[in-house]
């Protein structure tokens, strides 16, 4: 289990500057969402405000980071294999770095350097610090093996030195890759390029994930569209590249939003070779509609109708990932579909009290209930996990799912 090392900062200002194509580009004005995390009275939290848009201040002192993490240490008992330095900016551009990572090691932690695009390298001997600081593992942001490309799209100032410094890590810790896919700029023959340099550095994995350009897509921040001239890719394109660029290489290659070609998340228990698995989940004795995202709905729908869901009903919202429904996905929701028993994503940003307005406008009180905080294993994970972990993971969430399909779809007793 890693430990997160916190180390703040705020997206395109502590990352040498905002990507192309970066998710937190465009933001203006920070929004209040409402969730699960709210009080009970009050619209808004540290999650739903400047924890969705990465608005962590300015990045924290060495010391203040060690803290934290000899405070959680205290706090759980249970074994932490590595310490996780991430933050809102870009890991690489954080100044005290190698300060944290030696402090980091005196501690008998290893160490896993969350995102980095390698921005914040300006020479090869860094990389070799931080390695000897106890670097173990790397997630790096590569985009393409191609300097001219990380020039324009990452605003890489450097990007010989950031491309160098990958290799290192490749050859001397478990580096992830990724890349966001840009149809038509970072595909085809980019992308194998970029897949054939990581293999002969012996990269252990690479993580290829969907660009995101509309509300629909995931953009809740106000900040649609991040690119006016290009479209994301379909999810079933974006599949079937997952797929081949897995099957070429000699790389454990993952997607996010979809899919693990190994271990066959997201809801691998959907599976036909994994339907004796679905004999673990409890019986489902309550009645309720679950309201989820397009790309996660047929997955429900599919293992409901294995496990004699009859008296559960999935209805989609045009939002693609369930994590970032929010009260306008809810607005959209013909309820007359709608049982009297609602289940939301654990995750999603609604406030009780707008969840509870907007799915009884139509006369009908509904109680709303929540899901656990997600039903699978996102990419971005499961290319460290085997199928038995996906699948044991998807069993442990669907139980408390359906437990709380119990619990707020209690049949009444005439």
């Amino acid at each position: 289990m890693q430990i997160v090392a916190d180390i703040g900062g705020t997206p395109g200002k502590d990352c040498d500057g905002f990507c192309k194509y970066c998710y937190f580009r465009k933001v203006k004005d920070m929004k209040t969402f409402g969730c699960s995390n709210c009080l009970p009275g009050k619209i808004g939290c540290e999650r739903c405000t400047k924890g969705v848009s990465e608005q962590q201040g300015e990045f924290k002192t060495p010391f203040e980071v060690i803290t934290d993490v000899q405070n959680t240490l205290m706090m759980s008992p249970r074994d932490h294999s590595k310490a996780n330095i991430t933050g809102g900016g870009d890991v690489s551009c954080y100044p005290y770095l190698e300060d944290l990572t030696s402090g980091l090691n005196q501690m008998s932690l290893p160490i896993h350097l969350g995102y980095t695009s390698g921005k914040g390298i300006k020479d090869s001997s860094m990389p070799h610090k931080l390695i000897n600081n106890g670097v173990d593992e790397v997630t790096f942001t590569i985009f393409a093996n191609d300097i001219n490309l990380r020039k324009e799209w990452i605003k890489d100032s450097n990007p010989a030195e950031s491309l160098k410094s990958c290799k290192i890590f490749a050859e001397n810790t478990e580096l992830h890759a990724a890349s966001v896919i840009i149809p038509g700029v970072n595909d085809g023959d980019i992308l194998r390029n970029t897949c054939e340099s990581l293999e002969s550095w012996g990269a252990k994995a690479l993580i290829l994930m969907r660009f995101a350009n509309t509300f629909n897509e995931g953009l809740i921040l106000g900040n649609e569209p991040i690119l006016k001239d290009y479209e994301s890719q379909s999810v079933s394109n974006f599949e079937e590249l997952v797929k081949r660029t897995n099957s070429e290489f000699n790389l454990r290659v993952t997607g996010t939003p979809v899919c693990d070609p190994e271990t066959g998340a997201p809801f691998a228990i959907s599976k036909k070779e994994n339907e004796v698995f679905l004999q673990f989940i409890p019986k489902i004795t309550g009645e309720a509609t679950i309201i989820s995202s397009k790309i996660a709905s047929p997955y429900l729908s599919k293992i409901f109708n294995k496990i004699d869901g009859d008296n559960v009903n999935i209805v989609p919202v045009d939002k693609e990932i369930a994590c970032l429904i929010t009260k306008e996905d809810l607005e959209q929701v013909d309820l007359s579909d709608v049982k009297e028993s609602v289940i939301l994503p654990g995750r999603s940003f609604v406030h009780q009290i707008d969840a509870e307005e907007i799915l009884s406008s139509d006369g009908i009180e509904r109680i709303v209930g929540r899901g656990p905080d997600t039903l699978s294993i996102d990419g971005e994970l499961s290319g460290t996990l085997t199928d038995e972990n996906v699948i044991e993971k998807e069993l442990e969430q669907f139980n408390q799912l359906v437990e709380a399909i119990n619990f707020f779809g209690m049949k009444k007793i005439v």
